[in-house]
């Protein structure tokens, strides 16, 4: 996308520069001229636009969040059309998203990784009970300012109202390394799902590795479906032993077998935190 620097959005959006870009979008930062206040807008990109299943994947991550209120979760302000151009007023994050206390040798502390997948655990917890699967959970969608430790789950772009009932089944969407197996199955998915994913996670802040990898995605689907993780304590000896029940009990394949809430696993972190 070219640069939008200066250019007035909707009427009321003053792009001031480039955030970050995505496959589907591009993110700046720009000043709600009529609240005088700085947003995140979220614009799908041009080549998209005409693309009718694109743009209403756009604007349904607008359209479920604004269904949710948490303070874990992002805020929603506006969303709308000018000209081409789909986009979406959100909260301005500071800070940055978790991808960077994946790497090995930039992990947070294990305390601190609890407390930031409890809050995120009591997200989702929130937005399952509103019937909404988040479906793409992983770091890069988990934003963590460190100064203040606030912590926000975004992009609900691709997430499934459960209880509609226009929503096309077996479809695979979501990031391939971070699905649950009934996800990467192509069948009908739940709150259970996100929190696999949220499992991969946390197993992955732990240590600086994935749970599950393959040079193929044949391959990468076939651990994640039928293979156990390597167990964690070979790769990061310190993690304890209440903390690798709860990242096992995630990562089961059988989903009568995970936690079922978030509310359950933000409890048993915190009891190990404690």
């Amino acid at each position: 996308m070219a640069d939008l620097s200066g250019r007035l959005i909707g009427g009321r959006y003053l792009i001031k520069n480039l955030v970050a870009s995505g496959g589907m979008a591009t993110v700046y930062l720009a000043i709600d001229t009529r609240l005088q206040r700085e947003v995140a807008l979220k614009l799908i990109h041009p080549h998209l636009s005409n693309d009718q299943d694109f743009r209403e994947k756009f604007m349904r991550e607008a359209l479920i969040a604004a269904r949710l209120s948490h303070p874990n979760l992002v805020n929603i302000f506006d969303q709308g059309q000018d000209g081409d151009l789909a986009y979406i007023a959100m909260e301005f994050l500071k800070g940055r998203d978790l991808v960077p206390y994946t790497k090995p040798e930039n992990l947070l502390p294990l305390p601190k990784v609890m407390s930031i997948v409890a809050r995120v655990a009591d997200a989702l917890d929130y937005a399952h009970q509103h019937n909404v699967v988040h479906r793409d959970i992983k770091p890069a969608n988990i934003m963590y300012e460190p100064a203040s430790d606030q912590v926000k789950v975004t992009d609900f772009g691709i997430a499934r109202i459960t209880d509609s009932s226009k929503t096309k089944t077996g479809m695979v969407l979501g990031t391939p390394s971070y699905m649950s197996p009934e996800q990467l199955a192509g069948k009908k998915i739940d709150g259970r799902s996100d929190l696999f994913s949220l499992g991969v996670t946390l197993y992955q802040m732990c240590c600086g590795q994935l749970p599950f990898a393959g040079e193929s995605m044949a391959q990468l689907m076939f651990k994640i479906a039928n293979e156990s993780p390597l167990d964690i304590r070979t790769i990061n000896p310190e993690v304890p032993d209440k903390l690798v029940a709860v990242i096992n009990k995630l990562l089961v394949k059988d989903v009568t077998q995970r936690y079922q809430r978030g509310s359950a696993l933000a409890a048993d972190l915190r009891a190990s935190l404690a």
